[in-house]
């Protein structure tokens, strides 16, 4: 019984600690970055599948002259997808992969886009524009690869920029530090 007992302080002592250090940041040193999460980049209203909400999807050929003229508002609206004026300025940190656009040599790069899911922007069609943050460093970073998972800190700006096949963003980040994540 005495056991139990040591075991139950134990954990709430350690439960009392945690949330004193961990929950109660501000107190003890909160970081500068807010974690981000890739939704939080789209803002409430935007919905771009309205535009097929007047057709009857069902009812049409994959040749129907409407389907296709949708299938293009569709792509020409997430092309220009908006982002979140809210976060215009605020220092974050944000996962995701490395979409590379400048490599200054094999093992330096200096600009990528950051995407939410593996292989975005190189093997399949782009997220939307309010889902790839594009990257400009001053100093080249050293080994880190395409698609890459790492850490992106700094402060987001609103900026639209478009890279043709790769993708357009309506965000960009000139980061105090990258790391691998883990």
């Amino acid at each position: 019984m005495a056991s139990w007992f040591k075991m139950m302080a134990c954990f709430t002592v350690g439960v009392f600690l945690w949330h004193t250090f961990v929950i109660a940041g501000e107190t003890t040193g909160k970081s500068p970055y807010r974690e981000l999460r890739w939704e939080e980049l789209v803002p409430a209203s935007w919905h771009p599948e309205k535009i097929f909400d007047a057709l009857k999807l069902d009812d049409l050929a994959d040749d129907d002259p409407r389907a296709l003229e949708a299938l293009e508002a569709f792509a020409a609206e997430w092309k220009k997808a908006p982002a979140n004026t809210e976060l215009q300025g605020k220092r974050i940190k944000i996962p995701g992969y490395v979409a590379p656009l400048d490599w200054e040599n094999v093992s330096e790069l200096k600009e990528f886009l950051l995407v939410p899911y593996f292989g975005a922007c190189i093997h399949v069609p782009p997220p939307p524009a309010n889902q790839i943050i594009h990257i400009s460093m001053d100093t080249p970073l050293k080994e880190i690869g395409s698609m890459a998972a790492v850490w992106v800190y700094g402060e987001l700006l609103l900026e639209i920029n478009d890279y043709g096949d790769m993708g357009a963003s309506s965000y960009r980040m000139k980061p105090d530090k990258v790391e691998i994540y883990e």
